[in-house]
């Protein structure tokens, strides 16, 4: 985790500083304070039918970023509600026309439908572009250096393959035939398998190409090590699912051994007081995956992303994501969803202040002497230019 980085484009050589420094990144918001804007976003939402949505993301955005500390000064997003109003109103239109285009015809439906996944590499790439524009630190813009081309790149060979093996699949299945089924549910599991590669070259695609001044991230970390996260968090998952079956199973058994004995009596009586606790804990068990996952991929993405002047290490703990995510949603369960904007600035919280920016760049002097040299290429000034759209990645 500790080994050095390489720049990945030329440039600008970094400004060399002798100077190492470890800055913590510090959230301050609570959830007392977003409690306030959430209510107003969702009322306001629901009022307009949706319409005041690029509004409510500008609100969170700027109230999270405000937030999020680095080196004692805090980010901020400078992106505006008419930008991301064009953007939601692309999105929906083409949702809207995939779903209207469905219920008039199932070829209408397919035509639409491709032409949706044919646009999500370029509305991911815009969404990106756009986010990293209008965020900046000390009051220089970051930049996303990725290509539209590069994003095609991501999910192109996934595409394809999805499509082929799809289609084979289903020419397959509808032979009827007991081999034809067999591998036919093998080409669909085949597509399922797909995810790990397809999440990798997400994550290297954007962690590759994040920009500051004259600073360019790159991705160190390898499909093998993403996929070893995946098996892992598959295994997790068919453990946890092994237990919670061997609990039901034992609970069932002893149910029935006394309901067959005829002992209605004070055992069956306590077997039956025990039920909600053995209900709770088979529950529970399927809240381990996900925390696992998130933690551990953090850890690898963020701890495998910098350059030689500046890396990132993340020491998100397992069991804290895991304690907050299962007191998140037994509070969000008891009041009814209200707790809701506690958890999220909880979980983040927590996420964030995992992370540790390293630097050999003194902040000020790195700041200082590039102001200049930033405002003569015009980082960020292509913000204005973008549509808007900002897919949350």
């Amino acid at each position: 985790m500790n080994q050095a980085f390489e720049a990945t484009t030329p440039g600008p050589a970094p400004i060399q500083v002798a100077h190492t420094g470890r800055y913590p990144v510090r959230f301050t918001g609570s959830g007392s304070e977003y409690f306030r804007i959430w209510i107003v976003n969702l009322l306001l939402t629901l009022l307009t039918l949706g319409l005041y949505y690029p509004w409510a993301k500008v609100r969170k955005l700027k109230y999270f970023y405000s937030n999020t500390e680095v080196a004692g000064h805090a980010l901020d997003f400078h992106g505006t509600p008419t930008q991301m109003l064009r953007g939601f109103l692309l999105m929906a239109g083409l949702f809207m026309a995939s779903s209207l285009g469905g219920q008039a015809s199932p070829v209408l439906s397919s035509v639409f439908g491709l032409a949706l996944a044919l646009a999500w590499p370029a509305l991911l790439w815009a969404s990106l572009r756009f986010r990293l524009a209008n965020t900046s630190w000390r009051g220089l813009r970051f930049e996303f250096k990725g290509s539209l081309k590069g994003a095609y790149a991501v999910f192109g060979k996934a595409m394809l393959g999805a499509v082929l093996l799809g289609g084979v699949g289903i020419a397959l299945m509808a032979s009827q035939s007991t081999l034809g089924i067999l591998v036919g549910a093998l080409c669909f599991l085949g597509i399922y398998a797909m995810g790990p590669y397809v999440y990798f070259g997400l994550k290297r695609y954007q962690h590759q190409h994040y920009a500051y001044a004259q600073l360019q991230t790159e991705f160190r970390a390898t499909f093998g090590d993403v996929l070893k996260v995946f098996m892992r968090t598959g295994g997790l998952t068919l453990l946890m699912f092994a237990v919670a079956g061997v609990i039901a199973a034992v609970f069932m058994a002893a149910g029935m051994s006394e309901a067959m004995s005829g002992g209605a009596g004070s055992k069956a009586e306590k077997l039956a007081s025990l039920a909600p606790l053995a209900i709770g804990l088979v529950l529970v068990l399927q809240f381990v995956p996900a925390p696992y996952f998130q933690s551990r991929m953090q850890n690898l993405v963020w701890s495998q992303t910098g350059n030689t002047s500046v890396r990132f290490k993340s020491d998100l703990a397992f069991t804290d994501l895991f304690k907050q995510t299962l007191l998140n949603w037994v509070l969000i369960i008891v009041t009814l969803g209200l707790y809701w904007p506690f958890a999220l600035v909880a979980s983040t919280r927590l996420k964030l202040q995992a992370i540790t920016v390293h630097t050999r760049l003194d902040p000020d002097t790195l700041v200082s002497q590039t102001r200049a040299k930033v405002g003569q290429m015009g980082i960020g000034d292509a913000a204005a230019d973008l549509v808007g759209i900002d897919l949350g990645l």
